[in-house]
């Protein structure tokens, strides 16, 4: 054999266990409702996750993202094509990617994050044993709104008019809608609802704000407003508007104020169990996950320009007080 046919296969031949571990290294497919760069914190509580169980991004599992940059109609395109290269596991982020990943597959893994009931959507057929391809963590974020305007009626009680902001494409809008509106009447509070799924359409509710007398949002839970918790904190000290969200990146932004789960924790759940299901669990075993405990968080820079007072009784009870 020639010199130079020898280093060539003797080039092959060391390149042998590199080819072998790319073509044999698991890849999962993420699908998110908004942008990487919006959701970039919790992919990496994802990858923590995922290194909790043993597996490191490049090393050995690949992961292929997908983001829908807060437009719905693509989810499902994304999820049939990541099941054409025949991924080893979906991740989902959201009632919306769920479905849509559900529908393309009915026996890829999929593991979900999301803060309404997975039952509810038909996605698994208990918490306890989803029994089918999907699984997941759900920090049932919207079953606690009821607590949300409880609080911001305690920081603004003499607030004419409540306003609950939804975004319409998000599956969640409808049933949270009529459960708020049903609190709302509950405690005689007038409630607005306001629709919101573009930048524009953010803008345009808060212009409305100051000739309806709004003086306390509610932000529902959903992604895209989430993504955009700066854009409407900004908004909101501009219009004098007090604020609640669901998540504690909400109030680092400038919200006033949040109650819920945390959603960093939560990516990192998802990520472990997608570690777990890797090594050859199932997800009809892997019950849902939810959180034990919710936190509350607030903001006194945003109080302060807002002109509220928080309750002593409120500040003692918060989780994390921003000052």
């Amino acid at each position: 054999m020639k010199r130079r046919e020898f280093m060539l296969a003797l080039g092959a031949w060391s390149m042998w266990p590199m080819v072998s571990r790319a073509q044999t290294m698991p890849v999962i497919g993420f699908i998110g409702i908004t942008s990487s760069d919006e959701w970039k914190n919790y992919v990496v509580a994802f990858r923590e996750g995922l290194k909790e169980a043993g597996f490191v991004e490049g090393r050995n599992v690949a992961i292929q993202y997908r983001w829908a940059e807060g437009q719905y109609d693509r989810l499902y395109a994304m999820a049939t094509d990541l099941v054409s290269r025949k991924v080893d596991i979906i991740v989902v982020i959201a009632p919306p990617a769920a479905l849509a990943a559900k529908a393309a597959t009915q026996t890829i893994p999929v593991v979900f994050f999301m803060g309404s009931d997975p039952v509810k959507y038909g996605l698994v057929a208990s918490l306890n044993r989803p029994g089918g391809n999907v699984t997941g963590v759900s920090i049932i974020a919207n079953a606690v709104n009821a607590r949300r305007l409880q609080l911001l009626r305690e920081v603004v009680p003499d607030t004419a008019t409540n306003a609950l902001l939804v975004n319409p494409t998000n599956q969640n809008a409808g049933p949270d809608t009529k459960e708020m509106q049903l609190v709302a009447e509950t405690v005689k509070q007038p409630l607005i609802v306001v629709t919101a799924s573009t930048e524009a359409e953010i803008d345009s509710a808060f212009a409305d704000f100051r000739q309806q007398r709004v003086g306390a949002l509610l932000v529902n839970p959903d992604p895209f407003l989430l993504s955009h918790a700066d854009r409407i904190a900004a908004l909101a000290l501009r219009y004098q508007v007090a604020t609640i969200f669901h998540a504690h990146e909400a109030v680092m932004a400038g919200g006033l104020m949040s109650y819920g789960a945390s959603f960093t924790d939560a990516h990192r759940q998802a990520g472990l169990y997608s570690g777990r299901i890797l090594k050859g669990e199932k997800p009809a075993d892997l019950p849902v996950l939810q959180p034990t405990k919710f936190e509350t968080a607030v903001n006194l820079r945003t109080a302060k320009a807002l002109g509220i007072t928080i309750p002593a009784t409120l500040l003692a009870l918060a989780d994390d007080v921003i000052e």
